[in-house]
């Protein structure tokens, strides 16, 4: 007999672990007062199949990243019939842009003017034949004290050129920014910083709003200094499948 939403343990499993952090991500926001302004969900699937998005789009979620295009590609297309967002998080390379466009309904990892260059003339592009709607981009910043040792991101310092940029971009949209906590920092003191340079963009394009921070183990972190999307990927779909 055929595995069904009611029976399939995958699902099951899923359930209980989207159902766990939903409530992290509530009562993080109560905390924080913001019970009325919880933050986004987005599932991060990747190295996960394309099924596990189709069990999780049943449970409700509607926002899923991904850090690689190839894979992204792959699953847009298989799943394009699921009324579903997908959010590139991952460190992009500039040639890639027109694939990403494709697919995407948001870049995080805007860092550098080279990459909004391409990404504004890939969208001019695709919205010819597609007609599709803007891009939102969020600038990402590095939090880290070593430029020479980050995971990508641009410095505080470039973020208002960078946001300039994407302004000026037709089929852009200035969405905000995005971190990632420095590994073995205090979250608290990154997403502080992250805050601080949130609000100075804002002082010149009230609209990016975003805060694009927090993932599995410092969500609670991210929620109490303000951010708006949440990148969540083992808590819900646990260990990445083994690599064949």
């Amino acid at each position: 007999m055929a595995e069904t939403p009611e029976t399939d343990p995958r699902t099951a499993q899923l359930r209980q672990r989207l159902e766990a952090v939903n409530l992290r991500i509530a009562e993080a926001s109560v905390a924080a007062g913001r019970s009325d302004n919880a933050p986004r969900l987005i599932v991060v699937t990747k190295f996960h199949p394309a099924d596990d998005v189709r069990r999780l789009a049943a449970l409700g979620v509607s926002d899923f990243g991904e850090n690689r295009d190839q894979e992204a590609s792959e699953k847009a297309a298989t799943l394009s019939g699921l009324d579903v967002r997908w959010h590139f998080v991952g460190q992009l390379q500039s040639k890639k842009s027109k694939n990403v466009v494709r697919y995407a309904h948001a870049v995080h990892s805007v860092d550098r003017p080279q990459l909004v260059e391409t990404l504004g003339r890939a969208m001019a592009a695709e919205q010819e034949a597609s007609g599709r709607g803007p891009l939102e981009c969020f600038i990402q910043v590095s939090l880290e004290d070593d430029a020479g040792a980050h995971r990508g991101g641009a410095a505080p310092a470039d973020v208002a050129l960078l946001a300039e940029r994407v302004e000026a971009a037709a089929g852009l949209q200035l969405a905000g920014v995005m971190a990632v906590a420095p590994l073995g920092a205090d979250p608290e003191r990154a997403f502080a910083t992250l805050a601080d340079i949130s609000a100075r963009l804002r002082a010149d394009h009230p609209a990016a709003e975003g805060i694009s921070a927090g993932m599995s183990q410092d969500l609670e972190s991210a929620i109490r200094y303000g951010a708006t999307h949440l990148r969540i990927g083992s808590d819900i779909l646990g260990s990445r499948p083994a690599v064949r």
